[in-house]
């Protein structure tokens, strides 16, 4: 098998990481060789993984060794659950200079010292929030990854990021062969959150990969720092991991995205309840001026 490598992206906060690790450690779990690189200065994609708060990150240690040459590959790789190799990329302090230098240092250090050997199956690049500028553009940039999963949810904000990071993919894609791959909604519980998410999808011209329903053993799980796989196998979320997990072995659709306007996401919304129709009355009024309106 040819090595796959996979960037997934969408709304900060909308369980990436979690869902990027519970979906690596089923993957595993099915025999696949899989690495995980964070791209997230925070370092907090392989927590899961390997039961610790955070990596050593490649920056971190190419500060105190001197210079990222003086590294070795066993010194920013770690090994955890099922065999997976761990690395995060991290970044300067905040405030000092640019978050995404790290993916760049990170990744051009890996090719060099071979860590993408031909055993891998998978690479998955947890990325930074809806960031596609910078070296957060890298995994899509320079050909890295080529398929993009993009996680969201039936919430607004969710769904206006899904859409922009269609539109990074769009300007990449037409100089190199980065595709994306698909929708993977991570449920926030919100009404027919699956129609929407496969209308958004079919708006987009992409698919819906999964649909992850919600599970407070996600949670129970990630307090003991582990994957849903990891602590409780027998769970019904360790299904849908598995079924997410075996999508993605299978999957052959990556699109060129066509991303929809702001109107057109906006009726979207309104169409399924997410959005009220827009009234140009009530903007800019404040709570005490509609309800002396409503008392009137």
């Amino acid at each position: 098998m040819a090595l796959r490598q996979c960037a997934i992206y969408g709304k900060g906060g909308i369980g990436k990481s979690t869902t990027t690790q519970n979906l690596v450690a089923a993957l595993a779990e099915a025999g696949k060789k899989v690495m995980i690189v964070g791209c997230d200065p925070k370092a907090d994609s392989t927590r899961l993984i390997l039961h610790s708060k955070a990596q050593t990150t490649v920056m971190h240690l190419a500060a105190e060794a001197g210079t990222v040459e003086d590294l070795e590959l066993e010194d920013v790789m770690s090994v955890g659950y099922g065999d997976v190799k761990c690395v995060e990329s991290g970044g300067p302090e905040p405030g000092v200079g640019c978050a995404g230098r790290g993916v760049i240092t990170a990744i051009n250090f890996l090719e060099e010292e071979g860590a993408y050997d031909e055993d891998l199956d998978f690479v998955f690049y947890d990325v930074l929030g809806d960031v596609v500028c910078g070296g957060f553009a890298m995994p899509i940039r320079e050909n890295k990854a080529q398929e993009i999963y993009i996680v969201c949810s039936g919430e607004m904000m969710a769904m206006y990021a899904a859409n922009n990071i269609a539109k990074g993919i769009v300007k990449y894609a037409s100089s190199g062969s980065v595709r994306l791959a698909g929708l993977i909604c991570n449920s926030r519980n919100t009404d027919r959150e699956d129609e929407l998410i496969e209308a958004l999808a079919a708006k987009i011209g992409t698919q819906m990969v999964h649909f992850v329903p919600r599970d407070n053993v996600v949670q129970h799980a990630e307090i003991r720092r582990m994957t849903v796989i990891e602590f409780d196998p027998k769970a019904k979320q360790a299904d849908e991991y598995r079924a997410l997990a075996q999508k993605v072995i299978d999957n052959k659709m990556f699109v060129i995205p066509e991303p929809c306007s702001m109107d057109e996401l906006e009726e979207l919304l309104m169409e399924f309840g997410i959005m009220e129709v827009e009234d140009e009355t009530i903007v800019g009024k404040t709570a005490e001026e509609l309800a002396a309106e409503a008392t009137a």
